[in-house]
């Protein structure tokens, strides 16, 4: 942790040394792969434009910067720190709805930035060796993977053992670090699902460029318009900005219904036992956990088939109707428009959950009146509607 005990600050450390340990790696597995650092190749026929294996390079380390940006600017808008999630706190002390609105404003502020660090991180990319070069940028995201993962697992974990220190009637320091440590976590879980939208950001004009080349592979004889000027690519745009949305409205009224039917368990063991309440005997915790895994795993069934069946869907119809040319620009114009409308959404409701979630621990860390105040009982009402956001 070092002298200031910052948790994310090692949490940086553990990043930094997985980004530091891959750079020589990548300069290997290029040189190794394509022969040499100078060779040219994609040259022009008088010898100009084309790219080496050093500005491949060059693009993967791009990819790398990229990576820690987004991290950073996810712990700007999720950390207790900064001026995102103190806001959230201060709107508490003026009531729930308060909360809410101000929530609601920081999670779709928190999308410009990485938006804007993506969209610097293609055309550099891209100036420096055309397509490819953004493909190596994004793939390069990829190398420090394994650390993300790690850090996406370490949000739930603390998670979990706040809640067992408070069901266990532990003393109250160790609540105070378990609480700590779960408001880094809350900032880890942004991180990763950032990253994860960022790499997608970054590599959609190379998954476009594999569709039309697999178009012009498999179907030569086949004219496909991906025009603007297109009604049925404009049609797949809106639809695949639509399905993030739909996939996020399926989400959160799972959600909802499985808390409503936590709810009834509750007060059903109140009724049925009310030696809870006077503490001679103790609720069925399984019984509720084992209600809360099942609708876990039934409630996402329907979600989970919206993206597979969805551009399956779209092909068909719009085959149907206007000929598999059109059906393919369709289809091409969704699954862009899924990764352009989802990149805004995934944002939004992971950084603005994770700003939800802190804005309540910096006020139980004993800010705008602490535990209890009115500030805090708006603040819960703010994580109630962040965790199912995130």
């Amino acid at each position: 942790l070092g002298s200031s005990n910052n948790v994310m600050g090692a949490m940086y450390k553990g990043f930094l040394v997985t980004a530091v340990l891959s750079v020589p790696a990548i300069w290997w597995a290029i040189g190794f792969a394509l022969g040499g650092m100078e060779t040219v190749f994609g040259a022009n026929l008088d010898g100009t434009g084309g790219f080496t294996g050093r500005t491949l390079f060059y693009c993967s380390l791009l990819g790398l910067i990229i990576t820690g940006l987004i991290i950073w600017i996810t712990e700007y808008y999720t950390g207790t720190n900064y001026r995102p999630v103190r806001s959230i706190a201060k709107a508490s002390e003026t009531g729930h709805g308060t909360n809410v609105i101000q929530g609601l404003a920081i999670s779709l502020e928190s999308t410009a930035m990485p938006t804007i660090v993506i969209c610097v991180g293609i055309v550099v990319a891209y100036q420096l060796a055309g397509v490819i070069g953004i493909a190596f940028a994004a793939t390069a995201m990829l190398a420090v993977a394994g650390m993300v993962v790690a850090l996406d697992a370490y949000g739930p974990v603390t998670d979990n053992a706040g809640g067992i220190a408070e069901m266990a009637g532990l003393d109250d320091s160790v609540r105070e670090k378990t609480d700590l440590l779960d408001a880094v976590g809350n900032t880890t879980k942004a991180v990763t699902k950032g990253y994860a939208i960022g790499s997608a950001g970054l590599a959609a004009l190379v998954l476009f460029a594999a569709y039309t080349n697999d178009l012009r592979t498999f179907f030569p004889d086949l004219t496909v318009d991906f025009g603007l000027e297109n009604p049925y690519v404009i049609v797949g745009l809106l639809l695949g900005a639509l399905l993030p949305y739909l996939f996020g409205a399926m989400g959160m009224t799972a959600v909802g219904r499985a808390a409503g039917e936590v709810v009834k368990d509750v007060r059903d063991q109140f009724a049925n036992d009310p030696g809870i309440m006077t503490y001679k005997s103790k609720p069925n915790y399984a019984r509720t956990v084992d209600l809360v895994t099942k609708a876990a795993i039934k409630e996402m069934i329907i979600p989970s088939l919206l993206p597979v069946l969805a551009p399956i869907a779209v092909y068909f119809i719009i085959t149907a109707v206007a000929g598999q040319a059109q059906g393919f620009a369709a289809l091409g114009a969704l699954l862009l428009g899924v990764i352009v409308g989802g990149l805004f959404v995934a944002i939004s409701m992971t950084s603005g959950g994770g700003a939800w979630d802190n804005a309540k621990k910096y006020i139980e860390e004993g800010n705008h009146g602490g535990k209890g105040s009115e500030a805090h009982k708006a603040a819960v009402t703010g994580d109630t509607v962040g965790d199912p956001y995130k």
